[in-house]
């Protein structure tokens, strides 16, 4: 019994020496990559974050219209608006400036977007530490000064317009702002805010005989599936419109009686409250906002805008005060064959 113990014993052993010697020596037929990467010196690499193209419009809205009932004010710029001209300002200065020097209007700041078309306009937005985005001009120069109805002038127009088509579509309500208007008093007091009216929008000058000389330099629209089919035939038609800018499209639109097809309620804005250099309002004590309307170019709008900002100060120092300085930089600029605009 203890013979076949013993032998017992050393076949065990024998077994477990073969096993060892079979692991050792014999190929790897199966892929380990445990194995592999012990046997190679590799080194486990770490998994890598998958990046999703970020929604930087979406995030800006959400930002700008945050504490606003989902309303986001919009003013488009490119370079020629931020470089400074004679005196040291620029368009933007201009227009910050009235935000600080206009009555209930420096918290809307909070909810300003400053689209950029190039970007330095975008730098200077950002070193102002505004809301900012940088619109999509792939394939079109938007950097110099565009001339009022030159070929890059209507296509910048174009381009805004397909923006502000884009916010719409995101349930935003907008009030656009041309970068040449000043901002004395807090418009959203003077809009109607009760939801019945779709859109309100600037006129040059109160003029029921000549119809509604709409103004595309300030206006506000409400997000719905009317506004949004509106400015979808409004884009649409720049195939058609060659040559025209798109404030001259939406003027057709409405002679055409696209909006009540639509059934879009439009307010048109007095110039009373919301002036220009078309018409002045005749009550300090009344308007909202100044544009340099009937103005060609950047740096007359500048000059008498500057004296705009000099009238409303000495307003609101007296209020005896209540007459609008000439615009007489801006009267000449039709007449000005030999300016030329910077590149």
């Amino acid at each position: 019994m203890r013979v076949c113990h013993d032998s017992s014993g050393n076949l065990a052993v024998a077994l477990l020496l073969a096993g060892a010697l079979y692991i050792i020596f014999s190929p790897r037929s199966i892929s380990d990559p445990i194995s592999d990467i012990l046997h190679n010196g590799n080194t486990l690499q770490p998994l890598k974050n998958v990046e999703f193209p970020a929604d930087e419009l979406g995030e800006v809205l959400d930002s700008a219209a945050a504490g606003n009932n989902k309303t986001v004010i919009i003013a488009v710029v490119n370079r020629a608006y931020v470089e400074e001209v004679e005196g040291g300002r620029t368009m933007l200065d201009l227009l910050l400036e009235s935000f600080w020097e206009g009555e209930g209007t420096l918290p809307l700041l909070d909810h300003l977007l400053v689209v950029a078309a190039d970007q330095m306009a975008y730098d200077r937005c950002r070193f102002r530490r505004l809301h900012c985005y940088k619109m999509d001009t792939e394939g079109v120069d938007m950097e110099g000064e565009k001339v009022y109805m030159s070929a890059d002038f209507i296509e910048m127009m174009w381009r805004r317009t397909h923006l502000l088509l884009d916010v719409l579509h995101r349930g935003y309500h907008l009030l656009f702002t041309d970068i040449d208007v000043m901002w004395l008093r807090n418009p959203f007091f003077r809009l109607s805010n009760n939801g019945s009216m779709d859109m309100q929008i600037s006129v040059d000058r109160n003029s029921l005989e000549a119809g509604h000389l709409i103004n595309t330099g300030f206006y506000h629209v409400r997000s719905n599936n009317r506004t949004i089919s509106l400015f979808q035939k409004w884009y649409d038609m720049r195939l058609n419109s060659t040559s025209m800018k798109e404030q001259d499209v939406l003027k057709k639109i409405l002679d055409s009686g696209f909006f009540n097809q639509l059934g879009v309620n439009v307010g048109f804005l007095n110039t009373t409250e919301f002036s220009g250099f078309c018409q002045d309002s005749p009550d300090m004590g009344a308007v909202t906002t100044v544009h340099a309307n009937c103005c060609r170019h950047i740096p007359p709008k500048i000059f008498d805008l500057t004296l705009v900002l000099s009238d409303w100060k000495r307003y609101k120092a007296s209020h005896f005060h209540n007459k609008w300085s000439r615009h007489v930089e801006c009267e000449g600029s039709w007449n000005d064959d030999h300016y030329v605009p910077k590149p």
